[in-house]
Order: C-alpha cells, then structure tokens, then sequence
C-alpha cells in the first residue's frame, strides 16, 4: 500500500520507472524516522527514491539547487522536487542497493577515499560556511551539557586553527555525513546519497568521519590518508591539519543536533553525548 502523499510526484515517478500506472509499482520502506519516510519504487529493473520530510528532506531539495546540481556532484540524479504544505518530496535516482555500511570493505573505503577527493577538486564560488563564528554559535549551544571551561578551550584552542586555515586554504564542497550508510554502489562504480547538511569549508569533517567508521572495522587509519593524499594530489601534513580540525568540527555539530533535537527524535542518542565529549576534548588537546 502506497501513502497517499506519492500521489503528488506520480507522474515523475512513472515518467522515471516506466510503469503504466501507480497499481503497477513494486514498494519497499526503507525507512521511517522522526518526520520522515523513504521508499524504494519499482517497476521491472527501473526504480526510484522518494523521500518525504519535513526536516533533512527540506534541507536537501535546498542543497540540491544551491551546491549539487549546479557543481554537479557525484551524487543521485534529482527527478523532483515538490514542496507541499510542511513537507517536501523529492524523486531520486536509485544508484545501488548495497551501502558501504552494509559491505565495509577495504576496498569500499578506498573507493570511497578516492571519491571524496573528486568531490573535493570541484571548484567551488563563495565564502566557507563554517568559519570561526560559526564554530562560537555551536561551542555555545552545547555548553550547557558540556563541562566546565568547554567553551573557553573551544575559543583558546580551534578558533585560531580554524581562523588560520581560512587564510590559507579555499573552501571545497563538504557532505557533511560521509560515512559507509550514505555511500552506495551499484557494483560498478560509488555514489554519496542524501546531501542535505552539505556545505562548503576547508577543512575535511568527511574525511574525518570516514576514515573514524573504518577504523572501527578495523581498517589501517594512514593507508587511507595516504589514498586521499594521492588522489587529492595533497600534501600529508596539510591533510592531517584539515581532518583535525575537521573532526572537531563535526563533533560540535553532532553534539549540537543531539542536545536540540536528537534527544526527541532519538531518544537513544541521548546516549552519544559523553562519547562525543570525549572525542572532542580528545581532538582539542591535538590542536597546538
């Protein structure tokens, strides 16, 4: 049984799987969290992403008209974009059926090494999005769950690394949750889905956040900077720096989510809180 809400991309949906009609299509949920849905539509070989929300899937029809398609990024081709009363719909092309996250390969995530550093060489217009005073506004709407002088480590420590690599370096494109669930292979080649917290910055959180999900699998940390380093034609101790401070970054971004809005939506994220302390008082004593 499809929702009633697919009526409104009908037509693109068709147009995309080929099928006669909405009776005809094969469903499957694949998932259902907080405000929103995402299914699979089929029709024979051909199939679709629909995705329905009232929060990420807003951001991410944003994202893709402001970064994705104009920079054309490795990404799910957009068929539709529908913005009704409080939700927003959206038709993607399906690029695969196996997820890093479900295959954690080393290969997998050298593949995916290597597709952050396409993504990172696309030459990007405007100003990063993640400067210090942005990095101000989150130390402050976590400290009240943090511990005592948190912020004032935040300000001695990542603000002036953070304030030095803007000067030095250009912002590229960051995905913003690079990690195995949002990488999809189709056998032949990897795609990044779900774009909706993209931004642009120099430093590297995507990175960061890969190469933190392979090591827990067990995967060798420097066979995959020095992967990112030959793709990216980079230099290692820039690398390192990037991903530094990017992995503090993300942290307070994470942190952030968790205490405003993951503790309703998920209730068990709660839990994510003292861990990602941790790992972010662990990344500030690596600042110098």
């Amino acid at each position: 049984m499809l929702p009633v809400w697919i009526e409104a991309v009908e037509p693109a949906v068709l147009k995309a799987t080929g099928a006669p009609a909405r009776d005809e299509l094969g469903a499957e949920v694949l998932r259902r969290w907080g405000s929103s849905e995402v299914w699979r539509l089929s029709y024979g070989l051909r199939s679709v992403i629909v995705k329905r929300g009232s929060d990420a899937q807003s951001t991410e029809g944003a994202a893709y008209e402001r970064i994705v398609r104009p920079l054309r990024l490795p990404a799910p081709e957009l068929f539709e974009l529908v913005r009704l009363d409080g939700a927003v719909l959206l038709v993607l092309a399906d690029v695969g059926r196996v997820t890093l996250e479900q295959e954690p390969s080393l290969d997998g995530y050298l593949a995916a090494t290597e597709l952050l550093a396409r993504i990172r060489a696309v030459e990007v217009e405007g100003d990063s999005e993640f400067g210090p005073e942005r990095l101000s506004e989150l130390a402050a709407r976590v400290a009240a769950r943090a511990p005592a002088g948190f912020e004032q480590k935040v300000e001695r420590r990542l603000r002036p690394a953070l304030a030095e690599l803007h000067r030095t370096v250009r912002p590229g494109v960051v995905h913003g949750d690079y990690v195995g669930k949002n990488l999809v292979t189709d056998g032949s080649r990897w795609t990044a889905i779900d774009w909706p917290l993209t931004y642009l910055a120099p430093q590297l959180p995507d990175l960061y956040t890969l190469i933190r999900e392979a090591v827990a699998f067990g995967h060798d940390r420097d066979l995959l900077v020095s992967r990112y380093c030959d793709a990216a034609g980079a230099d290692r101790e820039l690398v390192e720096r990037q991903v530094l401070i990017g992995g503090c970054g993300f942290s307070l971004r994470a942190l952030a989510w968790v205490i405003e809005e993951g503790v309703h939506t998920v209730p068990s994220s709660k839990d994510w809180i003292d861990p990602l302390l941790e790992e972010l008082d662990g990344l500030l004593d690596q600042l110098s």
